[in-house]
């Protein structure tokens, strides 16, 4: 087990730019930058012991500085989109950045994504981990509250990425976190139709023409959202066109850490399995990517990759029977989510 850091860049600003590299007994290797907690490599073997890297992203910084669907970040103050851009709490209206038609997506203009975090590296004989933590000031991008964040990525002897987060706050907020990591299991090649998913959901939520969730909870059965046996994702995937961008209700405890979903990719027969403690997963298929100048000479195109969002519903901080994303002064926001990466045995 070892962690190393080397320079990455150069901020505008002048902040160094550190990639840290976490790898584990097995040849497992995770690389992350400091900028907004960027996952930028995820190198897994296929079924053969072939090493290569399983999303996407970009080989320099100058890249991910530039326009990009929030390729590996970390996502907040609240993930998802929240309708148009506003919130009441506790009486006080908060307007928000509108930064995706009408509403407000990912934390806004300047969001977690796109910020410099601190670091601080850990080894022991179980894992290797990269605590990253930023403090984020009351009223930045309209959010209330001063908010200190930690983010820790974690890299076992079991092929495990573990994220947990945490997060306190000074007055009363909303926080909604996530990792936007795309993946591709075939090292970024081709696109991810063909990959065979399952995820243990009974119901997904209507959005509307915006994305925003209706407030109808829909069952699964009999449509294109059923993944409860596990199907190619392109199978129905003409259904919901452009493509999927949909929040699915994950059955179980929303407390308790539970496995709740399994991707196979037929050609390098690796293998990913995802655990969380949220209460949902936005399911992503880059239905909007359009040949952007990838890692390594790739160009990703449409559904060129697929990202499990794990999370709090979208447009929670609007809709009253949606689990609560309000976070009170004296209490810690907790989360954890595992990524597994094996091959079909």
């Amino acid at each position: 087990m070892d962690i190393t850091a080397n320079d990455y860049g150069t901020m505008p600003d002048g902040s160094k730019i550190i990639s840290y590299t976490l790898e584990n007994d097995n040849g497992v290797s995770i690389r992350i930058i400091n900028y907004g907690g960027i996952i930028t490599h995820i190198m897994t073997p296929d079924k053969n012991g072939q090493i290569d890297d399983v999303v996407l992203g970009f080989n320099n910084l100058q890249d991910y500085l530039g326009s990009h669907p929030y390729f590996g970040a970390i996502i907040g103050r609240c993930a998802n989109r929240i309708a148009k851009g506003s919130f009441v709490l506790d009486g006080v209206a908060y307007s928000l950045a509108v930064n995706n038609g009408p509403n407000h997506l990912h934390g806004g203009i300047v969001g977690f994504d796109k910020k410099v975090w601190l670091a601080v590296r850990n080894i022991t004989t179980e894992f290797v981990s990269l605590k990253l933590g930023y403090e984020s000031p009351d009223g930045e991008e309209s959010y209330p509250g001063n908010l200190m964040v930690e983010v820790e990525y974690v890299l076992n002897n079991q092929n495990e990425l573990v994220i947990n987060y945490t997060a306190q706050t000074d007055k009363k907020t909303h926080v909604n976190l996530t990792n936007h990591s795309y993946f591709n299991l075939n090292g970024g090649k081709g696109d991810v139709l063909g990959y065979s998913l399952q995820i243990d959901s009974d119901y997904v939520l209507e959005p509307d023409k915006d994305s925003i969730p209706t407030g109808k909870i829909l069952p699964v059965a009999d449509t294109a959202f059923d993944f409860r046996t596990a199907k190619d994702i392109g199978s129905d995937i003409a259904q919901v066109p452009p493509g999927y961008d949909h929040n699915f209700i994950l059955n179980g405890n929303p407390k308790q850490l539970r496995k709740f979903a399994r991707v196979e990719d037929p050609v390098s027969g690796r293998t990913l399995e995802v655990l969380t403690t949220e209460p949902g997963v936005q399911l992503y298929t880059a239905n909007y990517i359009d040949s952007i100048d990838g890692k390594d000479g790739l160009v990703y195109k449409k559904h060129s990759g697929f990202c499990l969002e794990t999370q709090h519903y979208p447009d929670s901080p609007n809709q009253q029977n949606f689990p609560s994303t309000v976070l009170l002064p004296g209490e810690i926001f907790m989360s954890t989510t595992i990524y597994r990466f094996g091959t079909i045995s």
